[in-house]
């Protein structure tokens, strides 16, 4: 018995903590201003052309994917019951209900999770701007963009490992892949690349210029995914033992 509640605890632990980690990664990649990770680039450029609060902006994207995710995983509940994706592996998507309802748990998981963002955001200043265009801010800002795509790689890694409900952000990428019959890895890339078209749509359309879309963005879309593989050959093993997940 103490056994048990020793391994939900850590599972609980290595879950917030990496959303923690991953809302950190983001906000710190929107604060070089080289350009934000793909997967929030819609939500980012919409805030700061609106002049709207990006978290809140951010909370409104991911519950869109929630909607999405949920006509997906109806529509292949109906056509076929092959092998699951890893991100849900533990929700048995025979049961429809239980498909449902753990995609509808992403939406108050997207309400603290942006309160996360929103902190962050708060909190640490922007490194672009007026004034910081020396040689050193820019290096500056680079090193921090490094920071910032590891960071969102491990906190992703933690808490998709962790089998509880995936962010929005993956948990699409996961219903796409499932209805497409694609890798996950795959499939990521194509909707990256969907969501920094959209992104440009919006901001020449809107602002007459790039928002959001940067060096950074592509970085981001690459290293993101690196960070994920190189994490988890390192720590897979020993976090899947302590936190009891199979």
């Amino acid at each position: 018995m103490k056994k048990i509640n020793r391994s939900i605890w850590f599972r609980v632990l290595f879950y917030l903590l990496g959303l923690l980690v991953l809302a950190l990664g983001l906000t710190l990649n929107t604060k070089t201003g080289l350009g934000v990770s793909p997967i929030i680039s819609v939500a980012y450029s919409i805030s700061v052309i609106s002049g709207q609060n990006f978290g809140n902006m951010t909370l409104v994207l991911y519950s869109l994917f929630v909607v999405i995710q949920i006509c997906l995983h109806l529509v292949r509940s109906r056509r076929t019951s092959g092998e699951e994706g890893a991100v849900l592996a533990h929700a048995n998507r025979i049961d429809r209900r239980l498909t449902v309802l753990m995609d509808l748990l992403q939406i108050p998981l997207s309400l603290v999770f942006t309160r996360f963002m929103n902190v962050f955001s708060a909190v640490i200043p922007d490194l672009y701007g007026e004034g910081k265009d020396t040689p050193g801010q820019m290096a500056l800002r680079v090193l921090i963009l490094v920071a910032a795509i590891v960071l969102t790689g491990i906190g992703a890694a933690m808490s998709l490992n962790m089998r509880i409900i995936p962010n929005p952000g993956d948990g699409i990428v996961q219903a796409i892949a499932d209805c497409i019959r694609k890798s996950v890895g795959f499939t990521k890339n194509c909707f990256g690349l969907t969501n920094i078209a959209i992104t440009t749509t919006v901001s020449l359309g809107f602002a007459g210029q790039l928002v959001g879309i940067g060096i950074g963005t592509v970085l981001a879309m690459v290293g993101v995914g690196r960070t994920i593989a190189v994490f988890n050959h390192f720590t897979y093993d020993r976090m899947m033992r302590l936190s009891g997940v199979e």
